[in-house]
């Protein structure tokens, strides 16, 4: 159960595990079922899938499983979990007794679990979570060690591949930001501010899944200094489309970055998340001068940022590959399988 139709980041991972176990399902023992859960459908991301996953979805959606033969996996946020704490579909749907295994797939981007989602996650059979840095972060914040499972996640590497397709034009797709002339007298003003820019372009509609490999496709590098990432899905994509990416060296995409196939992004100082609900918990303060010397050095440096870019889709095809993830969580649900024997 999952944000299937809703896009998002776990709507995309969720996808990702589909589409590989469907891949691979003449090796499996089990069959998928899947089911609508942790937030709101959009019509917008429905519309924006390729056709073949649309088929897929509705076949998975009409397959039925005995109760009492089901291992559910919850793929949302621990406060999507029965019961939840806000209006959805809770997963698992009724209590956690009447199911074989029910399993939590989560993550978080600050360094900490609260105590709330601490106790949702030990009601779990197990829980599984990304990254070595979410297993240490999860296991200090309380949740039982024996629970916590790393499954990295997959990226279509075949879906994201730069060979199959032609840049999207930005200029016809974005807004350019010279629109600031429409704020009136302050115009002239802005623009002398902007003279030397390279040109900068806000896409501020709904990008198709479809469209996203030509939008990477269409840039020379990716550049992403976050505070914190569960995972950083539109960084495994772009560097399955083999572009050089800058981004933020801490939280989930410790796991793939390195020194050979992407540009690491420094941490000046950790601080804390000020408002919402994990306020106190703490995240990164990425360097921007740092991050500026970087930006710079993959301009002038562009036979060692392409080399990274395609050392970059080397490692996602080697490590995160649906065939590779999918052989993951098929030997998982085995050995679960087994024990129901």
């Amino acid at each position: 159960m999952a944000p299937f139709l809703s896009g998002g980041g776990y709507s995309s991972e969720s996808w990702s595990y589909i589409l590989a176990l469907d891949e691979n399902m003449n090796k499996t023992k089990f069959k998928l079922s899947i089911k609508q859960h942790g937030d709101l459908e959009s019509l917008e991301f429905w519309e924006g899938l390729p056709q073949e996953t649309k088929n897929l979805a509705v076949k998975l959606y009409q397959t039925e499983c005995r109760v009492n033969e089901t291992i559910v996996i919850c793929h949302s946020e621990p406060g999507a979990w029965y019961p939840p704490l806000f209006q959805t579909m809770p997963c698992p749907p009724t209590d956690y007794e009447n199911f074989n295994f029910v399993i939590g797939r989560t993550m978080f981007e600050t360094d900490r679990v609260n105590a709330e989602h601490v106790k949702r996650c030990n009601r779990m059979d197990y829980v599984w979570v990304p990254t070595d840095f979410h297993v240490s972060a999860f296991v200090q914040s309380g949740v039982d060690p024996s629970k916590v499972v790393k499954v990295v996640q997959a990226v279509d590497v075949d879906f994201f591949d730069p060979l199959k397709y032609e840049p999207l034009d930005l200029v016809s797709t974005g807004n350019l930001v010279s629109g600031v002339e429409k704020e009136g007298s302050g115009f002239e003003d802005r623009r002398n501010q902007l003279k030397g820019w390279a040109p900068i372009y806000v896409i501020d509609t709904h990008i198709a899944q479809v469209d996203l490999p030509r939008v990477f496709k269409a840039a020379h590098a990716f550049v992403l200094p976050s505070r914190g990432e569960g995972w950083g899905r539109p960084l495994v994509e772009a560097m399955s489309m083999s572009l050089p990416v800058i981004a933020t060296n801490w939280s989930g995409p410790t796991e793939y970055l390195t020194e050979e196939n992407s540009y690491p992004l420094q941490v000046d100082r950790m601080s804390k998340v000020m408002e919402g609900p994990f306020e106190g918990h703490l995240w990164a303060e990425p360097s921007i001068d740092k991050l500026q010397l970087l930006m710079r050095h993959v301009i002038t440096n562009v036979a060692e940022a392409n080399m990274r870019g395609r050392r970059a889709r080397e490692d996602m095809i080697r490590r995160f590959s649906p065939h590779i993830v999918s052989g993951i969580v098929t030997d998982l649900i085995g050995n679960l399988l087994d024990r129901m024997i």
